[in-house]
């Protein structure tokens, strides 16, 4: 093949592959786009038709008979729909019952399907609270299975609740957001361990059950390594479990305790969290964030014991129940796309 042919194929080659991925790129874009539309209209639709159903009991009277007579006859008219059911009559008497704000359901709750909408009226009683899990569910993306998980596991209660040292070694506001990262306690209610089972069990069984321990730990995190390897003074150290939170742009450093919390525990961390940053950290990195999980605690104790420590760092209990529920095994991550979590962020440094 003559040399310029062969030129001009290459160049067409490059030109192509990057001319089809901006291509399927714009294309997923619209069909997300399209999938957001379908969906706020519907939700817009239901919130409408419940609000009418309250002004008309309201305004005429009618009582709860109507909905039964109401869902006859729509599903006569509208054979080929399916959502005017009696009981989804009543769950969009509700809808609108709960959110009066039509520009909050079309903006904000329109974002989530009406099946997670559903699900949080049934489950979430508290006004804010429901708000919370609403943006929570449209920050982190979470399948209707996984938002069920979060609630009976008291997501909302547990937030934001570990005791730190955060204001005083942060600024803000990565202060604020690194506070909302740890919770407090964390659920392994994945694991299975025996009262005798030690440090290195815990943290062999979490990293067995990766997936699931990245669920409960949260959006954002990428896993690095576990006992991660720190050579200092020319001896060695091993970390139990090192992560990069891809929000905060900074290490995270994890030690687990089988026991309850002991002031040396912190010693002990800022140490790991000094050698990191000497060693991993970037000038692109945030400062690294260390997590002690202890199987308890006293509150009185951890604050002394973070008083006057200069890094980071953040103190939780965790607790072992049962076993993940089986329908929220399809909704977890794989292993391959926690691995990308991470090169990306190697990436984008570059």
């Amino acid at each position: 093949m003559p040399k310029k042919t062969t030129t001009i194929l290459s160049h067409f080659s490059k030109n192509y592959d990057t001319f089809l991925s901006d291509l399927k790129r714009r294309i997923r874009e619209a069909q997300t786009k399209a999938a957001l539309s379908v969906n706020r209209e519907l939700l817009l639709l239901y919130w409408h038709i419940g609000k009418q159903i309250l002004q008309q009991q309201a305004e005429e009277g009618w009582g709860a008979k109507v909905i039964e007579r109401l869902s006859l006859d729509l599903c006569r008219e509208f054979p080929e729909m399916k959502g005017f059911s009696q009981r989804n009559l009543k769950y969009m008497r509700a809808f609108a019952e709960e959110y009066r704000d039509e520009q909050f359901v079309q903006e904000v709750l329109a974002q989530i399907t009406w099946y997670h909408n559903i699900t949080l009226l049934d489950k979430v009683e508290n006004f804010g609270e429901r708000e919370w899990y609403v943006y929570k569910t449209i920050e982190n993306g979470w399948s209707r299975n996984i938002l069920v998980h979060q609630i009976e596991s008291g997501l909302y209660e547990r937030s934001g609740k570990a005791i730190t040292n955060f204001s005083q070694t942060l600024p803000s506001p990565q202060s604020e957001l690194a506070q909302q990262l740890l919770k407090d306690p964390y659920t392994f209610d994945f694991l299975s361990l025996s009262e005798q089972a030690m440090e290195r069990d815990l943290e062999k069984a979490l990293r067995e059950h990766l997936t699931e321990f990245l669920l409960e730990l949260g959006v954002g995190f990428a896993f690095v390594g576990n006992q991660f390897h720190l050579e200092v003074g020319e001896q060695d150290f091993y970390l139990d479990l090192l992560f990069y939170h891809i929000r905060l742009h900074c290490y995270v450093a994890i030690e687990l305790k089988m026991t309850e919390f002991q002031p040396e525990f912190a010693g002990k961390m800022n140490f790991y969290l000094s050698a990191i940053d000497e060693q991993l950290r970037t000038e692109n990195d945030e400062p690294t964030i260390g997590m002690i999980l202890c199987k308890s605690k006293n509150k009185l104790v951890v604050e002394y014991a973070l008083r006057d420590v200069k890094k980071p760092i953040g103190v939780s209990s965790y607790r072992l129940t049962s076993s993940l529920p089986k329908n929220l095994k399809g909704n977890l991550p794989t292993m391959k796309q926690l691995e990308t979590e991470f090169i990306k962020k190697t990436v984008l440094k570059k």
